[in-house]
């Protein structure tokens, strides 16, 4: 049997030309992949200019007149925004509640169904699919058409808006709190069936404590973002700051001090917030602070 192997210059050659054969490939393929994602962005675009009443291009010159009329009525009237400030604090206090509301109720959720719906975990783990797509749809629908639809059963206010984030808010910390509970040592899990100890028991007492700090940390993460769409669910009927903001907005020049004094609540209350929570998400995960 001869031996068909290169050895000495011919097979570097051989290993280098076959590397460079791959690279090519993989350019070509990473420029067709370029290419094509360029032209569903020129296309998309042109479809979204063309459906758009006036056209964007048509409008782009005049992108900064609002942001201007706002600002120029702001600063006339400069010494009326304290007031209007304390005037919107309820509608703040609503819009923090909301999130606040929506967070727990979405985080005890997403809590059950992550440790449903992790392997080596779930008390039925033929229903593990069941779960995972459970979390897939309240993920996939956006908050605001699930608001949508509650207003329409339920009228205004925040109720719709607390029930719409906390759905969302559950699929979305389930799915995360899935990845950090499958990183869990099991150990503690098997020393305390071998007591005979109830699921819940195991998962209290093995599981939780282990994942409790990166949950936390979602957890906070996620009362930020919600503090976010429960101002923006405002401006469909939902209650909140948001709703105050549609209607000074919708009025037009007259109550654009109003707009701006809600800008600026709604602006100091994330800033305030995403530092607070990013303080104690760095001391939780890390073990220390920013």
């Amino acid at each position: 049997m001869t031996d068909t192997s290169l050895s000495g210059p011919q097979s570097v050659d051989a290993i280098q030309s076959s590397y460079m054969a791959q690279v090519q490939r993989r350019r070509l393929y990473g420029g067709m992949t370029l290419l094509i994602f360029a032209l569903l962005m020129v296309s998309g675009f042109m479809v979204a200019d063309d459906r758009n009443a006036g056209g964007f291009w048509d409008g782009l010159h005049r992108i900064g007149d609002y942001p201007a009329d706002v600002l120029s009525e702001a600063w006339e009237k400069l010494y009326d925004l304290p007031a209007l400030v304390l005037k919107y604090l309820p509608a703040l206090v609503e819009t923090i509640n909301i999130a606040a509301a929506s967070t727990l109720i979405g985080a005890a959720a997403g809590l059950v169904l992550s440790l449903l719906s992790t392997r080596g975990l779930a008390r039925w783990p033929r229903l593990i699919p069941l779960f995972r797509r459970l979390m897939d749809v309240m993920r996939a629908v956006p908050e605001i058409v699930i608001a949508l639809m509650l207003i329409f059963v339920l009228g205004g206010g925040p109720v719709p808006a607390m029930i719409a984030i906390s759905l969302h808010t559950a699929g979305a910390l389930g799915k995360l709190f899935s990845e950090v509970a499958e990183n869990a040592d099991l150990k503690p899990v098997e020393g305390l069936s071998s007591t005979g100890a109830t699921w819940t028991q195991k998962m209290w007492l093995g599981v939780l404590p282990q994942v409790a700090p990166n949950y936390l940390s979602y957890a906070l993460l996620r009362f930020e973002i919600n503090i976010r769409a429960s101002a923006i669910l405002g401006f469909v009927g939902a209650g909140g700051l948001g709703y105050e903001l549609r209607n000074a907005m919708a009025w037009g020049p007259g109550r654009f001090d109003e707009a701006a004094a809600i800008f600026i609540l709604l602006f100091g209350t994330i800033v305030l917030f995403d530092q607070v929570s990013s303080r104690y998400r760095n001391k939780l995960t890390e073990g220390h602070t920013a």
